[in-house]
């Protein structure tokens, strides 16, 4: 499935010197941040017409949807466009573990100031 993002979102969006935005998923209901990734045009465009969190793998320069191989879906109920346009936030419902180390969300590790 490829599409076009829509015109108007698109004008909206600050793109990185790749061509990606930051994306942020968090827990629908508690609000917990549960992971940052990256979304081109394409990721965003999938994210908003099967509401299945779909990102940018800078790694492997592909599209990746959140749980296809584990299991650990997100089920996307809202998307906002931060005020400078750069960063998507993402309220998502998780099934199992957010993090690819299997903790629930990717921000259980390492605590820098509290």
């Amino acid at each position: 499935m490829t599409g076009v993002l829509d015109p108007a979102i698109a004008a909206r969006l600050k793109r990185n010197a790749d061509g990606l935005v930051c994306a942020v998923a968090q827990r629908r209901g508690t609000g917990e941040v549960l992971m940052v990734a990256w979304m081109n045009d394409e990721a965003l465009h999938r994210t908003l017409t099967t509401r299945r969190a779909t990102y940018y793998s800078r790694s492997r320069q592909q599209l990746w949807v959140k749980g296809e191989t584990s299991g650990h879906a997100q089920r996307v109920h809202e998307v906002r466009l931060d005020c400078d346009g750069d960063t998507v936030l993402l309220v998502v419902d998780q099934e199992g573990a957010a993090c690819h180390t299997g903790d629930a969300t990717c921000f259980d590790a390492d605590v820098l100031l509290s």
